[in-house]
């Protein structure tokens, strides 16, 4: 069986996301007691590691955008493997504060160069005309990183202690993700032919409209940003705040990689069916659909299950169309650096909501935390939805 360049890109793209995701943005969530008490530091401030992650990663990502339009991902996703491995090797040996944040900016340098954007404009780079397709793909691999990730990491924490198990995933970064790296990606990015239709590499939003457009967009998806990170980094929090026994919660919160993938996978089969702002505005709505029988019902099991399901069908979308929306609405043309301007904002409000949402938790509760996230969820769907009204042409 011959693998298409653009099969192989997208395998192993989705390889280093997965490990990528789960060794870093998802490590505190089940790790996290665990360094609170042993390196002496509050909740907050283990989850702030992931602010300074995220906020390091946005001031960085609109030039790194530019670059891999104009060199490629090749060299720099290979680069920020190898500044994973050193990071949380530093992580592993931290002993306070101080050293803990600093590994997590280190992070957020090695997330600007191998993370969801480079990922997303190099296979952009190779698909060319089939992006849409591959990206949709890529986040059902993606998808997998929570449903792999936490109970891999309570089982190696439990069997060699959290240290140990931070060495051995820089030694996945060092000695998988990147030769796979260095391996699947070209040295400089390919040549796409001509597009029949200009749109493909122009977009479909007229130029005298690119600010307005941008502006919705970046609205809709950065409040969105601050929904998808805080409250996945607390999800099996929130849930034992509902009621929920640990295990049922761990349970539970394990179902959002299963939701995910499947909703990836519905866009990947159907998305030609249907307009890609179509497919925006539903998936805005399931977030705050999701977010209110949370408020009503959360505490029963059928209840939390619809949660879960809603919240990992809008997270899966949204991770689609963070990549093919900018692609449909501005074009290939610069389509890193879009991709670089929008990373801003939503790192921006990445960062301060995990902090945000463990101090909220910890000092009024579940149910405040639910009425926020539902408010800002809210703001999110009326911006997408403000923004199909003005991108009705968009396919």
């Amino acid at each position: 069986m011959i693998i298409t360049p653009t099969a192989r890109v997208t395998l192993g793209l989705g390889f280093t996301q997965i490990v990528g995701w789960g060794t870093t943005y998802l490590m505190p969530s089940v790790l996290g007691r665990h360094l609170q008490d042993d390196l002496g530091i509050s909740s907050e401030l283990v989850f702030a590691g992931i602010t300074v992650m995220f906020a390091v990663s946005a001031v960085c990502s609109p030039r790194v955008g530019k670059v891999v339009d104009r060199i490629g991902a090749r060299s720099l996703m290979a680069t920020g493997s190898a500044f994973y491995a050193l990071a949380l090797v530093g992580v592993s040996m931290c002993q306070g504060a101080l050293s803990y944040l600093a590994c997590w900016a280190i992070m957020g340098v090695a997330s600007t160069l191998a993370l969801s954007t480079p990922a997303s404009i190099a296979l952009v780079q190779v698909a060319g005309s089939h992006a849409r397709q591959a990206i949709a793909m890529l986040t059902i691999i993606g998808g997998l990183a929570s449903t792999v990730f936490w109970p891999l990491t309570g089982v190696l924490e439990a069997a060699v202690g959290w240290r140990s198990t931070l060495l051995l995933y820089a030694a996945i970064h060092l000695g998988a993700c990147l030769p796979i790296h260095l391996l699947i990606l070209p040295r400089r990015p390919p040549v796409q032919p001509p597009a029949v239709n200009s749109s493909a590499a122009n977009g479909s939003v007229a130029p005298d409209d690119f600010a307005r457009v941008y502006l919705l967009l970046s609205i809709s998806l950065a409040f969105g940003a601050f929904v998808f990170t805080g409250v996945q980094l607390q999800m099996i929090e929130m849930l034992r705040g509902l009621g929920h026994a640990p295990a049922q919660a761990l349970l539970l919160a394990s179902m959002i990689g299963p939701a995910q993938v499947s909703v990836r996978i519905f866009e990947l089969v159907f998305g030609h069916r249907y307009s890609i702002m179509r497919s925006a505005v539903f998936g805005s709505l399931m977030l705050p659909l999701g977010l209110s029988v949370a408020l009503l019902a959360g505490d029963l099991f059928a209840g939390a299950l619809f949660v879960v399901v809603t919240y990992g069908m809008s997270n899966g979308l949204k991770a689609v169309q963070r990549a093919t929306l900018p692609l449909a609405l501005f074009g290939r043309a610069q389509f890193g650096a879009y991709m670089g301007r929008l990373a801003l904002p939503q790192g921006i409000v990445a960062a301060v909501s995990p902090p945000i949402m463990a101090a909220i938790l910890s000092k009024f509760g579940t149910e405040t935390a639910l009425w926020l996230t539902l408010g800002i969820a809210i703001v999110s769907l009326v911006a997408m939805i403000l923004l199909a009204r003005r991108s009705r042409a968009v396919r």
